[in-house]
């Protein structure tokens, strides 16, 4: 379990990018941290494998103060993936997906074998293993992202807005493609975005940020969207413009169901 610790941070020119925060982040589950920019979510989740080192409080790893571990070696037993893929471009897909094994001392064979076994996992076909990032599309290069950060098998996988990058077909891909690798993987899971249907496809928890660090409610998209903690909340979900609250209309003999403004949102299945 990953805790956070009454942590805050503050830069040399002031800036309190995050205030006291407490949370915990359940194992095996995907919690999600969600606000605009300046709400401290990016913050949060590179407290956990020290890019970022608390001005205040402490975050642990099933007991263990971080700050009392090896930076280097902390992260290399924890799984990141970031926005734009952040491959190395002279590198082949194989060899970006088997840096952190290498780094461990692990023989080439096996890193390489490795890096086939997991190109599978997230959905790539072998044949992609000797291509460079750049003869990849955008969706692509994000699988190679998430294989990377799963290719020591790690139990934590830090995620920061990683299919923000891509069209929106490609990003639903990416976003199912992630449930499915939870569904079978169950890792705890670290999840950072600013949009708010991406929270609530992805996390089995949300935490909701407003600008400055501050957390303004903790739970399931379920408790969120039937109980919003305040006006920031409902108006950051869009429960209080009418964007939740659908009903069903029938067209050319079929359910579709739209929002209050009329939008169709979906067709209901019998």
């Amino acid at each position: 379990m990953i805790e956070f610790h009454s942590v805050s941070k503050q830069y040399p020119d002031g800036t309190l990018a995050v205030r006291e925060v407490s949370l915990q982040v359940p194992p095996r589950q995907t919690t999600v941290l969600v606000g605009s920019s300046g709400s401290g979510k990016t913050t949060l989740l590179r407290m956990v494998n020290r890019m970022v080192d608390p001005s205040a409080g402490r975050v642990t790893i099933d007991g263990d103060d971080v700050a009392g571990t090896d930076a280097v070696k902390l992260r290399r037993g924890i799984g990141y993936v970031m926005q734009n893929s952040g491959l190395l471009p002279h590198r082949t897909v194989a060899a970006n997906i088997a840096t952190v094994p290498l780094l461990r001392g692990w023989k080439r064979h096996d890193a390489r074998e490795r890096a086939l076994e997991l190109m599978d996992t997230v959905g790539l076909d072998r044949s992609l293993a000797d291509r460079y990032p750049g003869q990849l599309s955008g969706g692509q290069q994000q699988r190679v992202g998430v294989a990377r950060g799963l290719a020591v098998d790690p139990n934590i996988l830090l995620m920061d807005e990683p299919f923000g990058a891509v069209d929106p077909l490609v990003r639903r891909e990416l976003q199912e493609e992630l449930l499915r690798l939870q569904r079978e993987l169950g890792k705890t899971v670290l999840f950072v975005t600013h949009d708010i249907d991406e929270a609530f496809l992805l996390g089995d928890r949300v935490v909701i940020l407003r600008e400055g660090g501050e957390i303004v409610q903790i739970g399931t998209p379920a408790e969120i969207l039937a109980s919003p903690a305040d006006g920031f909340v409902a108006d950051f979900v869009g429960a209080d413009r009418g964007r939740r609250a659908l009903h069903v209309q029938e067209v050319d003999g079929r359910s579709l169901v739209v929002d209050a403004d009329g939008r169709p949102a979906g067709v209901l299945a019998r």
